[in-house]
């Protein structure tokens, strides 16, 4: 079975981190950065069927979930989108272990959506402290976890809303001329970041994509393939892989950080948007969303995010370098969403988000090359 990268990868994040939540500048928070980490093990597991991969799911959850099934450093009433991130672990926790607190826990960040501030159409605001606005990267925060829980505790009724999500992210931040997505939308307006008549911040930020072509491959894992919209979904997943495959480094076959700007002074090839993006193209052509066609430029982005962003130390550990710490829109830092705000933000080496992405991205890639595995608890979108 083909895990070599997938394998060296989780046994660097292990021995580094055994604790997610108590590495450098996390102070025990309970951040989304967690769960795309944690995802990138629990494909891992399934895949191989090895434990440890699972225990250190559940190691680190269990930090955050308490018996009565509340959530350490949880505030449903901040109604922050990132905050449902790594509720997706809670429904492997359940099913593996059958303790209550967890099925708990996932009803309690549930209950958040139930409330959850949204635009005029439906879409959920990205925070409560950003009203009336979609950012691409709250689709991977919230809506897979959405629709697990549907599909598991609720019958699966009410998957439009999940889908819808989607549908209006497009409708509202696609530019037809590239094909590409703007970063966010205000639908009021009046944030200093956006097009005053459009709504649109300015720029094609190349994890925000990374984060929506993410979301959408997941969640077509999971959406019954009789749904209404499934086909809809499948055909934004191919447009903006599309649209992003035009953008795609010829030298190196990975992304620039301001995905459309490659020769503009400062840019930069970025780590997490290429990882997000190969698990994408990888994810789709499993699913059988991409054609054949798409295995080239899978494999020169497979092959580019090695190659560009992949070091090792002496002891052996996997380095993940060139991923840009954080970049937002507004906030008490007013970022202004322009070309110098995105490249003037930290690349670090390590970030937990793009190691997470890197993890998911190496378990896609090398499953689809050698099918070979467990499996464990495989979903379907044939329904449940």
């Amino acid at each position: 079975m083909n895990t070599q990268w997938a394998v060296r990868t989780a046994d660097s994040i292990m021995k580094r981190t055994p604790r997610l939540y108590e590495a450098r500048g996390y102070n025990s928070k309970w951040s989304y950065d967690f769960g795309v980490v944690l995802k990138g093990f629990e494909g891992l597991w399934k895949r191989t069927g090895d434990r440890k991969y699972f225990r250190f799911i559940q190691d680190n959850m269990d930090y955050f979930i308490q018996e009565d099934g509340s959530i350490r450093g949880y505030h449903q009433e901040e109604y922050n989108i990132d905050y449902i991130n790594n509720g997706k672990l809670l429904f492997s926790l359940y099913r593996e272990t059958g303790q209550e607190k967890y099925k708990q826990a996932a009803a309690l960040l549930r209950e958040q959506l139930e409330s959850h501030p949204r635009t005029s159409e439906g879409a959920f605001w990205h925070k409560k402290i950003y009203p009336y606005q979609i950012w691409l990267d709250g689709l991977y925060m919230g809506s897979p976890f959405y629709l697990e829980y549907l599909l598991t505790f609720e019958n699966g009724e009410g998957l439009d809303d999940v889908t819808k999500q989607f549908i209006l992210c497009e409708r509202h931040t696609k530019d037809e001329t590239t094909g590409l997505l703007y970063h966010a939308w205000d639908e009021k307006r009046v944030q200093s970041w956006c097009n005053p008549d459009t709504g649109l911040s300015p720029n094609f930020w190349g994890r925000s994509l990374g984060w929506y072509v993410l979301a959408l491959a997941d969640v077509l894992e999971l959406l019954p393939d009789s749904h209404a919209d499934y086909d809809t979904l499948c055909r934004i997943l191919r447009d903006t892989l599309a649209a992003l495959q035009k953008y795609q480094d010829e030298a190196t076959g990975v992304w620039y950080q301001v995905v459309d700007q490659a020769e503009r002074k400062g840019n930069y090839l970025e780590a997490s948007a290429s990882s997000m993006i190969t698990y994408a193209m990888a994810k789709g052509i499993r699913l059988g969303v991409l054609d054949q066609i798409w295995l080239d430029p899978l494999d020169r982005a497979f092959q580019g995010v090695i190659t560009e962003f992949v070091t090792e130390t002496k002891e052996g550990l996997i380095n993940l370098n060139k991923v840009c710490q954080v970049a937002g829109l507004g906030g008490a830092d007013k970022r202004d969403g322009t070309f110098a705000y995105y490249i003037s933000e930290p690349i670090i080496t390590n970030d937990q988000k793009g190691l997470g992405a890197f993890l998911k991205a190496c378990c896609e890639y090398e499953r689809l090359k050698d099918p070979a595995g467990q499996q464990i608890g495989e979903s379907s979108n044939a329904g449940v």
